[in-house]
């Protein structure tokens, strides 16, 4: 699913502090993890947002 750019488990260990917790109820939440690799996938290809991988959370 993920590849050698994604986030390794130990910075995303880093980063979960730093992000928002899952809200209880509400609208549709995605994995912080795979939206931080999806930024990065769109940026590193040059992609439109509309081209990032369903596993990105797109």
């Amino acid at each position: 699913m993920f590849d050698r750019h994604d986030l390794t488990d130990a910075e995303s260990d880093q980063l979960r502090p730093l992000l928002p917790a899952d809200p209880g109820r509400g609208g549709r939440w995605a994995d912080h993890r795979a939206v931080i690799n999806g930024v990065f996938w769109r940026t590193r290809t040059s992609s439109p947002w509309r081209d990032v991988p369903p596993e990105y959370g797109n």
